[in-house]
């Protein structure tokens, strides 16, 4: 299996659009039987994405967990040296994609339009081609989504 990085690039510069679309791509990756694991910057971050998860979609919750918490489930949210035992999806909700990353199938990249995330994104971007991961880069700027 080859490995992909996807890149989707928001017309948003907030953190909550961010938090909103990594909701979305989890809902995506269940549908595909992924696991997923979302990196988060700091402790305050995996918080947000927790309680954004138990009332996403409107109807319903994705089953999700912070690493270190049982029961498992196939979303996992963890922070610094935290990994789950898979490798399939990787989510970046830092700034920069720690080594680890690179050991996961697939990297997804939520882009914002703030200055200093942009600059991140653009090397984790570059790191991910030089590692030979297939690129797939979506932008919603133009999409209308």
């Amino acid at each position: 299996m080859s490995r992909r990085a996807d890149f989707y690039i928001l017309p948003q510069a907030d953190e909550d659009s961010r938090l909103r679309f990594i909701c979305r791509v989890c809902e995506k990756a269940l549908q595909q039987q992924l696991q997923v694991f979302i990196h988060t910057e700091h402790p305050i971050q995996a918080e947000r994405l927790d309680r954004m998860l138990w009332q996403y979609p409107e109807d319903s919750f994705l089953p999700h967990h912070l690493l270190g918490n049982q029961p498992a489930a196939p979303i996992s949210i963890g922070q610094g040296s935290q990994l789950p035992e898979h490798r399939q999806l990787f989510i970046n909700a830092a700034s920069q994609l720690p080594e680890a990353a690179f050991e996961f199938d697939r990297i997804a990249e939520i882009v914002i339009q703030a200055p200093e995330l942009l600059t991140h994104s653009r090397q984790n971007y570059t790191r991910c081609r030089e590692l030979g991961y297939a690129m797939h880069r979506t932008d919603m700027r133009t999409s209308g989504r």
